[in-house]
This record gives C-alpha cells, structure tokens and sequence, in this order.
C-alpha cells in the first residue's frame, strides 16, 4: 500500500486562489501527488482553518464550493481530531516556544506522527522544520 500525503491549508488555499503566489505551484504539484502517493490526508482542524481563510478572502461561494470538492474526492482522507491529539498538540506547541507554529499546524503535526505521514502538501516552512518533505514545486 502506498503512503498518503498529508495536505495543509495553505496548499488548499493556493489551489483555490487563483490570485495566491503558489497557485501555479499547486496545479502542477497536486497530480503528482496523486500519481505518486496512495491518496491525500487533511484534518477537520485544517478543512475549518481552510474553510475560514477562503470565506474571509475570497467569499462564501468560494468557500462552500472548495467544501463541496472535499465531500465529493474520492482521493481524500479526513481524520477527526480527538481530545487526546490536541493534548499531544499543546505539549509540541511548548515544547517550540521559538517557533510560531499555529495550534492547526501543531494538531497536523501530531496527526501525521500518529499516521506514520513523512510527506505534506504545504508552502508552510513549519513541515519542514519538524523535519517533514514537502512538496510544493517552488
């Protein structure tokens, strides 16, 4: 069985924002992922962080359409953060008090720990500094 790729707000964001510095990026990396990886792995945290970012800048259309394309991929897995995760989220975001992680980066970080996930979709350097590939084609 291949391995999934966990994919981050901000990849979701740049495939959905045309005007956003990583469309581009996306659009190329995305079918490679697809192609290359078993499938594609998001949390509920980061599907409401993406939700959010999308409403507040680009409207509820385009906010509700990108909900749509999740509930209809067939590609994608969506894990449901539990109580414990998050306890486990909090001790990583003290653990790195010199790093500015988000609490949904802590909680993804935490989910592709428990997932056995070495690979993410992202243009957030924090996958990176957790020591996580990314994939992101710039």
């Amino acid at each position: 069985m291949r391995p999934k790729v966990f994919v981050d707000t901000s990849a979701w964001y740049a495939l959905v924002d045309s005007d956003d510095t990583h469309h581009q990026s996306a659009w190329q990396v995305l079918p490679q992922l697809l192609s290359r990886f078993g499938g594609l792995v998001t949390s509920n945290h980061v599907i409401g962080e993406s939700y959010t970012l999308i409403r507040s800048c680009l409207g509820h259309r385009k906010a509700w359409e990108f909900l749509g394309l999740l509930e209809r991929s067939h590609r994608l897995e969506r894990v449901f953060t539990p109580e414990a995760l998050e306890t486990e989220a909090y001790a990583l975001l003290k653990k790195h008090p010199d790093q500015d992680f988000s609490f949904v980066d802590a909680t993804s970080f935490v989910w592709m720990r428990i997932l056995k996930l070495r690979d993410a979709f992202a243009f957030d350097k924090h996958f990176q500094v957790l020591g996580f590939i990314l994939h992101r084609n710039t």
